[in-house]
């Protein structure tokens, strides 16, 4: 198993994983959040899916300039349920797995992302862990809400 194959394995692992705890929220429960400043279930679920487009344009780019450039398709798309979410982001996500699956080791070490703009430039393959870790930690958020709730909350460690 080579490099990419590694981040492949793990970015379906976490998305897996996420959309185990996804699917537990009660639909009645997407909008609750633990206080007024915080996102709401259903905007976690859209920050992690839509971010990790973001994410993707930024990788292409080679940094975070011209990000406002580029049309974002979540700008019009109201948050309706995960499935439709899931539905929607699919043909972004399989871009996404495309791209990775596209990289060649010397890549993830010589190509430098500029994100500058808050604070970093980074090798393509830390930002492609920094991914992965973002979409872990708000699922690790998640998972406090429904603690939190009184919600049952899905073994993720299978």
């Amino acid at each position: 198993m080579n490099a990419t194959d590694l981040l492949i394995l793990n970015f379906e692992e976490v998305r897996r994983r996420s959309i185990k705890v996804w699917r537990a929220i009660p639909e009645d429960k997407l909008d609750w959040k633990p206080d007024n400043k915080a996102f709401t279930c259903g905007e976690m679920i859209r920050h992690v899916i839509e971010g990790e487009f973001l994410y993707h344009q930024i990788l292409i780019q080679r940094g975070s300039s011209a990000l406002s450039a580029l049309p974002n398709p979540y700008d019009t798309k109201p948050f309706t349920s995960i499935e439709e979410e899931l539905a929607f982001a699919k043909p972004y996500r399989d871009e996404f797995l495309a791209f990775v699956k596209e990289l060649d080791k010397s890549d993830l070490e010589s190509i430098r992302i500029d994100r500058s703009d808050v604070g970093y430039v980074r090798t393509l393959g830390d930002m492609l862990l920094r991914i992965a870790y973002h979409e872990s930690v708000h699922t690790g958020q998640l998972l406090d809400y429904m603690r939190t709730m009184g919600i049952e909350r899905p073994n993720i460690w299978d």
